[in-house]
């Protein structure tokens, strides 16, 4: 049984994947119009990811006899100034997530919900390597600067992070 404020809480959980997985469609788009085809591919797989999230949360919330409430989604960001506007906007969301998570997982200790609170661990693992890849990639363009050579290898480049975040996916 889940409490009115785990409830509540998983049910904001919810919010935050759904919107995430919006906001990372509206990134796969511009960088698709645009040319950058990879980092559209990118975001693609990364929306579709948070989509799952969602899902995941919802199947838990419907099955511990609470209510998983589908929200209404805020209108995405459609436009950024460049890569690296892109993938700092990505960090930041993450960053927000792993937020929402950590204290989600905090409220099920204060409660004594074990059952939830194991659930959430691979939402912890999750976030844990989602800001990693951010951070990983905002390296990358730091290092490349204004580089535009450098910008199209990156493009290429991100492709292979698609191919063995599927590969994970397939492992886990």
């Amino acid at each position: 049984m889940l409490s009115e404020t785990i409830e509540k809480a998983l049910n904001k959980q919810i919010q935050l994947e759904a919107n995430a997985s919006m906001k990372y469609l509206a990134m796969a788009t511009w960088a698709e119009v645009i040319g950058y085809n990879g980092v559209a591919g990118f975001f693609y797989k990364q929306s579709e990811e948070e989509r799952i999230h969602m899902l995941k949360l919802v199947k838990f919330v419907n099955e511990r006899g609470g209510t998983a409430n589908i929200p209404s989604l805020d209108a995405p960001k459609s436009t950024f100034n460049d890569l690296h506007d892109l993938f700092t906007i990505f960090l930041e969301s993450e960053e927000q997530v792993t937020e929402s998570i950590n204290h989600l997982v905090f409220q099920t200790l204060e409660e004594k919900n074990y059952t939830v609170h194991n659930f959430l661990q691979w939402y912890v693992a999750e976030q844990a390597e989602e800001e990693s890849l951010a951070r990983t990639i905002l390296d990358k363009l730091k290092i490349i600067g204004d580089d535009k050579s450098g910008t199209y290898l990156f493009d290429k480049d991100i492709e292979s992070i698609v191919a063995q975040t599927e590969i994970n996916a397939k492992n886990e």
